[in-house]
């Protein structure tokens, strides 16, 4: 029992047992078994597997037969050098594909939402849908065929002009852009969905009588749509920054390849990974930098949230 905050005596409702509250929520448990079973196999089953960082891996020995070396794989790339430029470029990378990324999606559906006529928005959102079910293999290729310096479309265009052809499968600092491009071209059209629902979402009543006060397009969109987003795109960020970490390899591979003349401004650590272990065999460093990236990614979720949560705790996860 404990009192309210006029004094008067409030009876505490009894908590019900584990068993009885699963009882209760059965079918939204059942509901989400596969959800769950889909995380345990594939999250937290492989977690023993991080075992194999700290070893100096053999396939004869196995996993738990290995030598155990402590931190020397982690030291290893702290001394190199290579998880430095790793680390720095997925960041970046990310940061770039989140930040620009949402305001073009914004941007995209606040357009969208302006447009009045209903066949001319679904032919729209249709062919901005597109690029997103293109595989990246296909991005690649388109890539390589428009930018290869023998018989490219850039370059083709270049010579017909009589200027001097680029070479720009061996410029490092030309492909940030060129990536982000693709990464760009690619997500925006299914991204800008979610906030175009979240619109849709908007009291119609507010903008009505925003329309009949005398606001202009503009000032709708900055004092009712763009307030009314925030809280998807704080939600949504938080998401992305859960994942910052963690590069698109089918794009930098199949953009990129073993092309090691990029490797300055386009090698990430999932690529890294993927070299190291078809290459080098080498289980153990892969290891050492995938624990490293899970880590990271934690500590960087639970400060924005924890910041979040500072600022205003009604946009904050948990």
């Amino acid at each position: 029992m404990k009192k309210s905050k006029s004094g008067a005596a409030v009876m505490k409702a009894p908590k019900k047992p584990f068993l009885s509250k699963v009882k209760d929520s059965r079918v939204l448990l059942l509901m989400c078994l596969p959800a769950i079973i889909f995380f345990v196999v594939f999250n937290y089953c492989p977690l023993p597997g991080v075992y194999m960082a700290f070893t100096n891996y053999n396939f004869r020995d196995g996993i738990f037969g290995s030598p155990f070396v402590g931190m020397k794989n982690f030291e290893f790339l702290f001394r190199s050098g290579e998880l430095w430029n790793l680390t720095r470029n997925t960041v970046l990378y990310n940061l770039a594909f989140i930040l620009i990324g949402n305001i073009l999606q914004i941007t995209l559906a606040i357009m969208l939402n302006e447009i009045g006529n209903k066949w001319f928005k679904k032919v729209s959102q249709t062919l901005m849908f597109l690029p997103y079910f293109i595989s990246v293999v296909l991005i690649g290729a388109i890539a390589f065929n428009i930018l290869n310096y023998d018989t490219g479309a850039l370059n083709t265009l270049i010579r017909s002009c009589g200027g001097n052809p680029i070479k720009i499968y061996s410029q490092a600092g030309i492909w940030p852009f060129i990536i982000i491009l693709c990464n760009l071209w690619q997500q925006t059209g299914y991204g800008s969905v979610v906030y175009f629902a979240a619109i849709c979402g908007i009291d119609a009543g507010m903008i009505e009588a925003a329309e009949v006060d005398g606001a202009t397009s503009w000032q709708r969109i900055r004092y009712i749509i763009l307030p009314s987003l925030k809280p998807t795109f704080i939600i949504l960020l938080l998401f992305a920054l859960g994942g910052i970490m963690k590069g698109n390899f089918g794009l930098f591979w199949n953009l990129v390849g073993n092309n090691s003349q990029l490797y300055s401004t386009t090698n990430i650590i999932e690529t890294f990974v993927y070299r190291a272990m078809m290459s080098q065999n080498n289980f153990a460093t892969s290891s050492a930098v995938g624990l490293y990236q899970s880590v990271f990614g934690f500590v960087l979720v639970m400060f924005s949230n924890w910041l979040v949560k500072r600022i205003d705790p009604d946009y904050a996860l948990f």
